[in-house]
C-alpha cells in the first residue's frame, strides 16, 4: 500500500524517546521489566492515570501527563472495544535500551503495550499498537526459508508450496510502498501471509520476501540514489530467478503479483524480465504517485471532524505545495528532499516522471489478472480504469472488482478510512480463489 498518510493513524501514545544510555545493567533483570509493564497497563484499566503517570520515568511524566493518558484510553473503546484483559507478555533487547511487549485483548481486536526502558529501568518511552492475530499455517502448505540474490542485497525470503504433489505454478509477491516485511504487515494485518497459505492449499507456491527498505533502512537509501528500479523492481527480478531453480516448481509458469506500489510496477518488472508467465495486479495506482497524495491526504483530512478547518487548509497546501515542486520542470537532483513529498529524494520523483504504467503495459504480451477493491481510497477506481482503458480490448487480460473490499483486499462496510487497517482482518477469500483459479489456468 502507499504508506503516505501513516501520521494520521498511526496509533501512538508517546513518541519512543531517543536515548544514548548503555544497554541494560545486571541490578535490572528482564522480568522486573515485564512486571513494570503489566503493571502499568494495570492502572490503565483500572483508570488509575495518575498512577499510570508516576511509573513513567521523570524525564516523560511532563510529557505525557494524566490526563493525556486519560483521553488517549477513552478514545479506544469507540475503535476496539472494550479492553478484557492481558494475555502474554515478553521482553526484548532494543539497540541500547529494552524492549517490553504486553499483548492485550480488546473487545473487537487485539493491542500491544510496547514499553522502552532505559540501562537504569526507567520507563523512557510508551507505544501502543494494534496486536496481530495469530494464524496458523494449514496443515497442507508446507514453508522453507530462502534468501533472495539481489546482488549486494541478500533479503530473507520463504515459500510456501503444497504439502505434497508439484511441479508447482508460482506466484512472486512484491510491495507496496515503504519499508514492508515479507507478510506486508500493516497494523494488524498481513496480507501476504494471507495470500500465501491461501494460495498454496489451493496448489499454487507463493514466494515472499522482506523489502529492501526493510531489511536495510540505512544503506539502501544513502546517498539519496534509489527509484522505482532499486526500491521494488530488481528484487522482484531476482526472486523470480530464485524460484526459476527451485527443486519443485514450475520455472515455465511462474507469475508476479503486485500490490498498490508493486502493481504500479508491473510494467517495470515485465520489462525487466520478458520470460515472466503473467502478472496480477491489485489495487495498482495507473496515476502518478504525487497526485494520489492529495487526493488520499483531502480525503482523509475530510474525514477528520476533530481538526480544525484552518489546521486542515494548512496541512493539505503545505502538502500541494511540495507536489508541485515535483511537476516543476525546473526539478532536478539538486532539489532538497524537505521541499519535496515525504521527503523523498528527487531521484525518485525525476525517475517516475515519464512513467506512464498502463501504457507501458500495453508492452506486456503476457496475460493479466487486474483486481480492485471498491471501498479502497488509496488507489481507487480511476485507477482500475486507467488499466481498463488501456488493456480493456485485450482477450488475455481479466479484469474484476469487489464492492465490499478495501486497499488490503479486506470486507468492510462504509467509508474505508484509515482507522480501519488497525482492525485485524484476513485477505478475501474470493480474491484468492480468483486468483488461484487463474493462474492455474494459464
Amino acid at each position: 500500500m502507499f504508506g503516505i498518510m501513516s501520521r494520521f493513524f498511526a496509533f501512538l501514545l508517546a513518541a519512543c524517546l531517543v536515548c544514548t544510555c548503555p544497554a541494560l545493567g545486571q541490578n535490572v533483570k528482564p522480568e522486573e521489566l515485564i512486571a513494570r509493564g503489566k503493571a502499568f497497563v494495570d492502572l490503565m484499566a483500572k483508570e488509575d492515570f495518575d498512577g499510570a503517570n508516576k511509573m513513567l520515568d521523570a524525564s516523560i511524566q511532563k510529557l505525557l501527563t494524566a490526563q493525556q493518558l486519560a483521553k488517549v484510553w477513552k478514545m479506544l473503546p469507540a475503535q476496539f472495544g472494550t479492553y478484557q484483559k492481558q494475555v502474554g507478555a515478553k521482553h526484548e533487547p532494543a539497540g541500547l535500551n529494552e524492549l517490553v511487549i504486553v499483548n492485550c485483548e480488546f473487545q473487537r481486536s487485539p493491542m500491544d503495550f510496547r514499553f522502552t526502558f532505559n540501562s537504569s529501568g526507567g520507563m523512557v518511552g510508551v507505544r501502543m499498537v494494534p496486536g496481530t492475530v495469530v494464524v496458523p499455517k494449514p496443515d497442507n502448505v508446507k514453508e522453507s526459508e530462502l534468501v533472495v540474490d539481489a546482488g549486494d542485497w541478500p533479503l530473507p525470503a520463504t515459500l510456501s508450496t503444497p504439502a505434497t504433489g508439484g511441479p508447482f505454478p508460482a506466484v512472486v509477491l512484491v510491495h507496496g510502498s515503504g519499508p514492508q516485511d515479507q507478510d506486508e504487515t500493516i497494523f494488524a494485518n498481513k496480507p501476504f501471509r494471507d495470500l500465501a497459505y491461501g494460495l498454496a492449499s489451493r496448489g499454487v507456491a507463493v514466494l515472499r520476501y522482506v523489502k529492501r527498505t526493510k531489511e536495510y533502512p540505512n544503506r539502501s537509501t544513502a546517498g539519496g540514489s534509489i527509484t522505482l528500479k532499486e526500491e521494488t523492481v530488481d528484487d522482484a527480478v531476482a526472486a523470480v530467478a530464485l524460484l526459476k531453480k527451485t527443486q519443485g516448481i514450475d520455472a515455465k509458469r511462474i507469475f508476479v503479483l503486485g500490490h498498490s506500489l508493486g502493481g504500479m510496477a508491473i510494467p517495470r518488472i515485465g520489462a525487466a524480465d520478458p520470460a515472466i508467465r503473467g502478472f496480477i495486479m491489485l489495487a495498482g495506482s495507473t496515476r502518478p504517485i504525487e497526485d494520489a497524495i492529495i487526493q488520499q491526504m483531502t480525503y482523509i483530512l475530510s474525514n477528520e471532524p476533530s481538526m480544525p478547518q484552518a489546521k486542515k487548509d494548512e496541512t493539505l497546501n503545505a502538502m500541494k505545495a511540495k507536489v508541485a515542486a515535483v511537476k516543476d520542470p525546473k526539478l532536478s537532483a539538486s532539489t532538497s528532499a524537505r521541499d519535496l513529498p515525504l521527503a523523498i529524494p528527487a531521484e525518485y520523483w525525476l525517475d517516475l516522471r515519464a512513467y506512464k504504467p498502463a501504457e507501458m503495459a500495453k508492452q506486456l504480451k503476457q496475460p493479466m489478472l487486474i483486481l480492485q477493491g471498491e471501498r479502497d481510497y488509496q488507489v481507487t477506481m480511476e485507477d482500475f480504469n486507467g488499466w481498463k482503458t488501456a488493456l480493456g480490448d485485450r482477450k488475455n487480460v481479466l479484469f474484476k472488482t469487489y464492492p465490499k473490499l478495501n486497499h488490503l483486499f479486506i470486507a468492510g462496510e462504509g467509508k474505508s478510512l484509515p482507522a480501519e487497517y488497525m482492525r485485524p482482518g484476513r485477505m478475501d477469500t474470493e480474491v484468492i480463489d480468483d486468483i488461484a483459479t487463474w493462474v492455474k489456468a494459464q
